[in-house]
Parts: C-alpha cells; structure tokens; sequence
C-alpha cells in the first residue's frame, strides 16, 4: 500500500486557521501554531516569512470560499435584486457562522488589534467587489440604471448591514421578507411618492 506524502505547507495553514479562529490574531503565536501543526517551528518558516503572511494565506483562502459559495447561490434567472437579496443573505449568515471572521469582528471591537482589523476590511473588500461586478452586468443589461458600481456596491452593502447586523440597537430585528422589502423600496423603488 503506497502512502501518500504529507502537505506540510496544508497542515500548517490548517492548523493556523484553527489557532486565529479560537484565540484570534494577537494572542496567536509560531509556537502554537507549530504544536497544532505537529511540526516544528522552523517548519512554518520554510512557507511563511511571519504570521501576518500566514494570516494572509488564510484571508485569501477565506475570500475565495465566499466567493465560491456566493456563485452556487446565483440563479440567474431571477431579476437583479432577487439575486442580489439571495447573495446578500448567503454572505451575511456564512460570516456570522465563520469562526474566523466572527473572532475577528469580536477582537476588532474589544481591542482593536490593526491585521484583525486589516482582515476584515479585505473580506468586505471582497463582498464589494463580487457585488459591483453584478451591479455593472446588470446595468450593462439594462436592468437598473448606469452607476458607479464600485460605490453603489459599498452603499448596497451598507444598507443591507444597516437592515441586519448593525439595527439591533436602534429597533426590533428585522426578519428576511422585512429586509428584503425595505432593501427593495430603497434601492429599487426609492422613497419619492409618485
């Protein structure tokens, strides 16, 4: 029976990624890291130059499973903002249940540590990103009016956060059929009376 090879480098980001989602980024450590890896800790060194690489890797890693996760949720059959509202729900609940990012939000707050920080930016980078490039194909088709999607995605995204994660404080939670119908009178029927 052939055996195969052990990715070390694998081993390393996994046990990494295990480390910043139960202590999160500055109580993390090479030497933690290493003991989870089951490796020395010269081992990480010959993949990563320093934790915040490491950190890096797995930020990358992080984005690309949302993104991924984001295009099985498209059904490009349904108008713009049915597609949109859809994403939008999948991303919010995938980063409110991912540890990691769920650590990192809470250490942002109770102590603002910068890569913590720094990582979250890029992962709503990455959501605005992925949202600009649907709100540009559905302008391109003609579906909603020529915008600037970079900054149309951010406030869209914005508003979706202000409807879900960040309302609790100022009324009642709102469920899915109220925030998609307020994201829709915003942004797609607007407020004027007619």
């Amino acid at each position: 029976m052939e055996r195969k090879p052990v990715d070390r480098r694998r081993q390393v980001i996994e046990a990494a990624a295990r480390s910043f989602q139960t202590f999160g980024y500055k109580a993390t450590t090479m030497d933690q890291i290493a003991k989870l890896a089951g490796v020395g800790k010269g081992t990480i060194y010959t993949f990563f130059t320093n934790k915040e690489e490491l950190f890096e890797e797995i930020m990358s890693g992080l984005i690309a499973e949302l993104k991924e996760m984001a295009d099985k949720t498209l059904r490009p059959e349904l108008p713009f903002t049915d597609k949109l509202m859809e994403v939008l729900h999948r991303l919010y609940d995938y980063r409110e249940k991912h540890a990691l990012a769920v650590k990192l939000a809470q250490e942002v707050r109770d102590i603002g540590t910068p890569m913590a920080r720094e990582g979250l930016d890029k992962l709503e980078l990455a959501v605005v990103g992925y949202i600009a490039r649907h709100v540009k194909e559905a302008a391109d088709k003609g579906e909603i009016k020529r915008c600037d999607p970079e900054l149309t995605a951010y406030v869209m995204l914005k508003t979706y956060l202000a409807l879900t994660a960040e309302s609790h404080h100022l009324h009642k939670p709102l469920n899915q059929e109220e925030v998609q119908a307020y994201f829709r009178t915003y942004w797609m029927e607007g407020l004027a009376s007619r």
